[in-house]
C-alpha cells in the first residue's frame, strides 16, 4: 500500500508529463515503468476519471493533426497510433465512425504523392511506391482518376 503524499507527489509528476504533450494511458505507464504498478495504475485511474487521459479523445486529436501535416495511408495513420500504444478500440472505433471522411483522405493523400512524383517516376512505379506505403489499391485508382479528370 502508499501513503496520500506519495499519490499526489506521482500524481503531479503524471499530470507534468501530459500536460507538456497529451499522451495515452499506454504511454504513461511506459514512462513510469520505476513506479509500483498499484500506485501507478491508480493515479492513473484518477486521471482518466477527470479527464486527462482520454485515449478516445487521443485517437480524435491525433488523427486530425496526422490529416493535416501528412499525406498518410489508412495503414500508416493507424501504425502511428498503435506505436503510440493508443487503446485499440478508441482506435477502431474511431476509424468505423469516420470511414468515409478517412477514406477520402486517404485518396487525397495518394493523388497529391502522385503529383508530385509524375516529373521524376513512371506510374507503375508511382502505384508500387503507394502500395509499400500501405495505399489500397482503389484508393490508388481512384487518385488516378481524379487527376486524370483535371
Amino acid at each position: 500500500m502508499y501513503t496520500i503524499e506519495e499519490f499526489d507527489k506521482l500524481k503531479t509528476r503524471v499530470l507534468k508529463y501530459i500536460m507538456y504533450k497529451k499522451r495515452t494511458e499506454n504511454e504513461v505507464k511506459r514512462k513510469f515503468a520505476e513506479v509500483d504498478s498499484e500506485l501507478l495504475d491508480d493515479v492513473i485511474e484518477h486521471l482518466k476519471e477527470i479527464g486527462y487521459i482520454n485515449d478516445k479523445s487521443y485517437v480524435e486529436r491525433a488523427i486530425s493533426e496526422f490529416m493535416n501535416l501528412n499525406n498518410l495511408s489508412l495503414k500508416e495513420l493507424k501504425y502511428k497510433l498503435q506505436s503510440k500504444g493508443v487503446d485499440t478500440s478508441a482506435m477502431d472505433e474511431y476509424i468505423y465512425n469516420h470511414e468515409d471522411e478517412l477514406e477520402e483522405y486517404e485518396v487525397n493523400s495518394a493523388k497529391n504523392i502522385i503529383l508530385k512524383k509524375q516529373n521524376t517516376m513512371e506510374e507503375q512505379a508511382i502505384i508500387q511506391h503507394l502500395l509499400k506505403k500501405g495505399y489500397k489499391m482503389d484508393s490508388i485508382r481512384q487518385a488516378i482518376n481524379l487527376i486524370n479528370i483535371e
